[in-house]
């Protein structure tokens, strides 16, 4: 069984991977939530890895930074497995 941290680690790194591509993109948080119709605080959380975002907000997310989810998901799993 893994460890209960492992998830903690992978919101974390999936909050990095969307505020890099975020970043790439010369997006503010304001931006990208406008785009996402979504709370500034809300994702300012997912990008800190204290929010664990559902699919289907994910999704939104993808979609507005105009990339796929898995992407981002393969991002985070690079991030966390660098992390290790």
């Amino acid at each position: 069984m893994p460890p209960k941290h492992s998830s903690t680690a992978f919101f974390k790194a999936l909050g990095q991977a969307v505020r890099v591509e975020r970043e790439r993109l010369h997006l503010s948080q304001e931006e990208l939530c406008h785009r996402a119709d979504l709370d500034r605080t809300y994702l300012s959380g997912v990008e800190r890895g204290v929010r664990s975002p559902n699919v289907r907000t994910l999704l939104k997310v993808a979609d507005a930074l105009g990339t796929k989810l898995s992407r981002l998901m393969l991002a985070a799993e690079t991030l966390r497995e660098a992390e290790r």
